[in-house]
Formats: C-alpha cells, sequence, structure tokens
C-alpha cells in the first residue's frame, strides 16, 4: 500500500503542478491555480500520515518506509524549485513571460549557483535523514531498522556529492573561452 501511495503522491505532484499552471495561464485564473499548487504540500502529509500509521500498526521497517521519507525530503528540498522551474518555462511558452533565467556558465557565479543547487539538496537529504531517524526511534529497538539506516547513508552521499561538485566549481572555477590562456594564437 505505501509504494501505491508513494507512486499517487509522486503523479498527484505533476498534475497538481499542471492544473495549477493551466488554471494559472490557461483560464486566466492565478489566484485558483496558485491555491492549487498550495495543495502539493498536503500530497506529503498524507504520505507522512500512511507512512507513520503502517509503522505503528506493526509493518516490518522497510524500503518502501525509507523511500516515503526520502520522497518527503525532496519535496521540501525541491519542490519549490522545481515549481518555480516550470512556472518560469510555462509562462514564457504559453503567456508571454520573459524567458526563463539559465544559470551562470562560468566563474565564480557559477560556482554560487552550484552551492545553491547543493544547500537545497542538502535541505532534502538532512530532511529525509531526519524522517528515517525518527521512524527509526518510532519503531523502537525491537524491529529491524536497517532499511531505515541505510537509507540515511544514501542521503549522506547525496549530500557529499553535492558538497564535491559545489566544490569543484569554486576550487577551479569554469573559465569563458576567451578568458583561456592562450586564446587567440
Amino acid at each position: 500500500m505505501i509504494v501505491t501511495l508513494i507512486v499517487l503522491c509522486e503523479v498527484g505532484f505533476w498534475v497538481l503542478l499542471a492544473a495549477g499552471l493551466a488554471l494559472r495561464y490557461v483560464a486566466r485564473k492565478p489566484r485558483l491555480g496558485a491555491a492549487v499548487l498550495l495543495c502539493e504540500p498536503l500530497l506529503e502529509v498524507v504520505l507522512l500520515v500512511v507512512t507513520a500509521v503502517d509503522l505503528k500498526n506493526g509493518a516490518e521497517p522497510g524500503l518502501r518506509h525509507g523511500l516515503a521519507a526520502v520522497c518527503i525530503g525532496f519535496t521540501v528540498g525541491l519542490g519549490h524549485s522545481t515549481v518555480k522551474w516550470v512556472d518560469a518555462r510555462v509562462a514564457h511558452r504559453f503567456a508571454g513571460g520573459p524567458p526563463p533565467v539559465k544559470p551562470p556558465k562560468y566563474g565564480m557565479a557559477r560556482a554560487a549557483h552550484e552551492w545553491r543547487v547543493a544547500a537545497r539538496w542538502t535541505v532534502a537529504a538532512v530532511t529525509a535523514i531526519a524522517l528515517l531517524q525518527a521512524a527509526a526511534w518510532y519503531v523502537g529497538g525491537d524491529g529491524d531498522t536497517g532499511s531505515l539506516h541505510m537509507w540515511q547513508q544514501k542521503m549522506l552521499w547525496v549530500i557529499g556529492i553535492n558538497l564535491v561538485v559545489a566544490g569543484g566549481y569554486t576550487l577551479f572555477p569554469k573559465r569563458e573561452p576567451g578568458d583561456r590562456v592562450g586564446a587567440g594564437r
């Protein structure tokens, strides 16, 4: 049941996103569109409650419970930026809005962009880690919480990879083609 709910919540996220943007730009009802977009976090609350009830009813913590926590974490950390990203493209394509701002490609501006991206992914992963730890405490010492701790380790990898990428752009900033030594010879 949890896996089905995870799939339904993920599909629901995109359906609500499409409906909210359609109301905003096609039906020209921006307030109603915003209200629909604000319903998206409710999907994650439902997923959290159902997962907690499943564990409370004696379900053995497993992959599905970890995946639910990770989905909630990623919605917390990345949901808003995803909605903004899609909204900018839909506004440009269908409502005559300005072209979406592209991230910088070079130098410290690119490094700053990568640190912002790493921060969002870190918020997502830390949220998932906290939910996974809460689930492990909820189950207590009698249950097998190995799968929950396995997901926590994966989230630490997500944080580490993002920090390495952002650090790489900081220590070795990508230069514009015209700025390279020996260019134009």
